[in-house]
């Protein structure tokens, strides 16, 4: 799609939110709100060489919540024909007949909404063939099988695109959209030695084509995951210090998000309840949110409601200082809503200035995790225990990698035992940091 039919595209979905929350108003509701998206995209897969499948995506979705007497009605339809929003609008009012009266569900307040929302550079259309991505998957592979025999099979390798337009608009008058793409590219590789078969990836994601890595690049990373795994061993049951590497870090990180998260503390099933204002971190740990970088991948002017998004400071000098709060969740708080619906914007771990090489000598002996599984994570509790694999480390070197593991805490006294923040940060992600060093953990083995 060029610019042109991006902007005409985008000028048809603000149509049909006007139709939609007019429908609503002609049927009696008090307020509105409307959603709606479209999108189109292709995804290439190959597996050893050999095209697997190719699709192409092209579908859009509107859902609209109305407002009467207190209670709410939700309808959602994926026919974006005018007929079809009007029925939709007339079911969510049917349903709202139905639904318990709730003095904290409505739209977020007039004065919180991005009426001056920046103009974001998220959007980067490029043209792609079907073979090109095609090419680009094979090349990817063929980079990969040939650098190591103990590579023996590729369990595939994909290219994707997709570019996604989003309109948002309610009964105060907010109309306002914006698009945005993505670019994405990994191969899977299977390794064997004396035995032992382990199986590994490398990926690339990005808002722009040119902003990827080259099949080369992702290949170099998925042969070089693949290889350090074999051989791997067991550990009898000890505790010791922990290093999370950049690729798992981050989901330390995803816990404190659901601690803050308005939904849980208005229901009081968080670990962090009553903690805004309070140290949760070391002193010297901070994280930042910009919801305005330039090709961010979470980069957003404004929130699911509408509500406009800032930039704030998460953590600040070990202290939390916000909670992330929709508008229901911030009634029920008697706070105002902080422009999280929907998730967070590029949060940023601040780093303590040592290298990955530099935590493993500062760690001395202990684990490095590359690879987490399992949902062993209790948010109410903060109860921390999940399935492993990485690398043992002797005196600050990796020794050999290990598997079948589990580590085991509670987040909260995981957060406060930070040691130190590697310079490694992982920037494919919407929450970017570096390796994680904590000062202790309970290993499960053997």
């Amino acid at each position: 799609m060029t610019p042109a039919d991006i902007q005409n595209e985008q000028r048809q979905l603000e149509l049909a939110v006007e139709q939609a929350l007019a429908s609503a108003k002609r049927l009696g509701a008090d307020t509105a709100e409307v959603s709606i998206s479209k999108q189109t995209g292709l995804s290439v897969n190959t597996r050893n060489g050999e095209l697997e499948n190719i699709e192409f995506n092209k579908d859009g979705a509107l859902g609209i919540a109305v407002y009467r007497d207190g209670r709410k009605g939700s309808a959602s339809t994926s026919d974006l024909r005018p007929d079809a929003i009007a029925r939709t609008v007339a079911a969510a009012m049917d349903i709202s007949r139905y639904t318990t009266e709730d003095p904290f569900s409505g739209l977020a307040p007039a004065d919180a909404l991005a009426w001056d929302a920046p103009e974001l550079e998220l959007c980067f259309p490029h043209p792609l063939e079907p073979s090109d991505g095609i090419e680009l998957a094979l090349r990817c592979e063929q980079q990969a099988l040939g650098r190591d025999p103990r590579i023996k099979q590729s369990d595939g390798a994909s290219f994707s695109t997709n570019l996604g337009i989003k309109v948002y608009g309610n009964s105060h008058g907010f109309i306002k959209g914006y698009a945005g793409s993505r670019f994405g590219m990994s191969c899977v590789l299977i390794g064997e030695q004396n035995g032992d078969m382990q199986r590994e990836y490398g990926y690339t994601s990005a808002r722009s084509f040119d902003d990827l890595w080259t099949p080369e690049q992702v290949a170099d990373e998925a042969v070089s995951r693949t290889l350090g795994r074999l051989g791997a061993r067991k550990l009898g049951t000890t505790r010791a210090p922990v290093l999370f590497h950049p690729d798992v870090a981050g989901s330390l990180f995803g816990h404190l998000v659901m601690g803050i998260s308005g939904g849980n503390l208005y229901r009081q099933s968080s670990f962090l309840l009553d903690s805004l204002g309070e140290r949760i971190f070391p002193e010297w740990f901070d994280i930042h949110e910009q919801p305005h970088l330039h090709k961010g991948l979470a980069s957003s002017p404004f929130d699911n409601e509408g509500v406009r998004t800032t930039e704030r400071r998460i953590i600040e000098h070990g202290r939390l200082q916000t909670y992330l709060l929709p508008s229901y969740a911030a009634r029920k708080m008697n706070m105002e809503p902080t422009g999280h619906a929907g998730g967070i914007h590029n949060w940023t771990v601040a780093n303590t200035g040592q290298s990955l090489e530099q935590l493993l000598k500062m760690m001395g002996s202990g684990l490095l995790v590359t690879e987490l599984m399992g949902q062993g994570v209790n948010i109410v509790t903060g109860d921390y225990s999940r399935g492993a694999a990485g690398f043992w480390v002797e005196n600050g070197e990796i020794a050999y990698p290990v598997e079948e593991i589990t580590i085991a805490g509670n987040l909260k006294d995981m957060f406060t035992g930070i040691q130190a923040i590697g310079t490694d940060t992982e920037l494919r992600s919407s929450l970017q940091t570096g390796s994680v060093l904590i000062g202790e953990m309970k290993i499960g083995g053997q």
